[in-house]
């Protein structure tokens, strides 16, 4: 059976760059009724959506009944990022993505919030992007949340990424495949060399007559392009580059003081995306500020998408938040 998508009307929404609009923010819930448990808000990836749990959940790895957010305890809630197109609505899709950054985002996920009558979060959890979105909600709603656990992720988009994202927008904008190509070029970055070595080793496919190593990316290519749409991928890629929760705040020493969570910093040994020395000068700062706040580290070969991975390592690093 498939879970229900709801709505939720945001009527003249002011973006930080001046755009106002109506948005119809989606989402769907798991596990527990609404205000019968604690409430876990996931914050979902670039490609992500609201669908995080069940058949074809995208992190049910980790959300379900007996699993490390176990919804025969909490409550489960996603939101949709405006325009990630997830309800198939090509009409809602957002063409001028730069009127919009990962603070906006974060408001329309506290006006949801504010709708669904939620002034209490147990956690929230993000990846990648969703765990840049999740830093600032900690930092708009101080009072929200007990537990805020950024996953392969940071509070601030690096050089390192800033520089990816505009080579993505290049593709994006100048490609006759644009997101086909542009999603072979991701992938090297969510990976590790040593994975590809690990899960071909030079190996041919002989019915296509090229490696495995090519044919896997292909696919990867011809996937995104099936369940996507460029749009979104335009605008994911924009959010990505500005994650800041520091923009027009002042240094983060200053701004990390107001955060009120237990913050816990997921990070994986070999991301060559969110790199881990980023979130390990954060632990440093966070623990000079005698701030409440811990670092997880999976082990993993796989680089960035370990968050998509290496479920039995969440479940051990993230047990005593869940099972508290």
């Amino acid at each position: 059976m498939k879970n229900t998508l709801y709505h939720i009307a945001i009527t003249d929404f002011t973006t930080e760059t001046g755009y106002t609009s109506d948005f119809d923010l989606t989402y769907q819930l798991f596990g527990k009724p609404l205000h019968t448990a604690p409430i876990v808000l996931v914050s979902h990836a670039l490609t992500g959506n609201s669908e995080v749990a069940g058949e074809n959940g995208w992190w049910s790895g980790i959300i379900g009944e007996n699993k490390l957010i176990n919804t025969d305890k909490y409550t489960v809630l996603c939101f949709d990022i405006p325009g990630n197109g997830y309800d198939s609505n090509s009409e809602k899709l957002i063409k001028n993505y730069k009127d919009f950054k990962p603070r906006d985002i974060a408001k329309f996920f506290g006006l949801g919030l504010e709708f669904l009558k939620i002034d209490k979060l147990y956690a929230t959890i993000g990846p990648s992007l969703g765990g840049g979105i999740a830093w600032e909600m900690a930092v708009l709603f101080p009072d929200l949340m007990t537990h805020l656990i950024p996953l392969g992720s940071d509070w601030k988009t690096s050089d390192w990424i800033i520089a990816h994202n505009l080579t993505q927008e290049q593709i994006l904008n100048n490609s006759s495949q644009p997101m086909h190509d542009a999603r072979l070029m991701a992938m090297l970055f969510y990976r590790t060399a040593i994975s590809f070595k690990h899960r071909f080793n030079r190996s041919m496919n002989e019915e296509k007559g090229i490696f495995n190593a090519e044919s896997w990316l292909l696919h990867h290519g011809n996937k995104i392009v099936e369940r996507f749409n460029i749009e979104s991928y335009q605008l994911m890629n924009h959010l990505l580059t500005y994650i800041d929760i520091t923009r027009g705040r002042g240094e983060f020493r200053k701004v990390a003081k107001t955060i009120k969570a237990n913050i816990t910093q997921v990070v994986i040994d070999t991301d060559i995306f969110f790199v881990a020395e980023e979130n390990y000068e954060t632990l440093k700062a966070l623990d000079e500020l005698k701030i409440v706040n811990d670092l997880k580290e999976i082990k993993s070969i796989y680089g960035h998408d370990g968050f998509l991975i290496e479920f039995d390592q969440l479940e051990v690093l993230l047990k005593d938040i869940f099972d508290a």
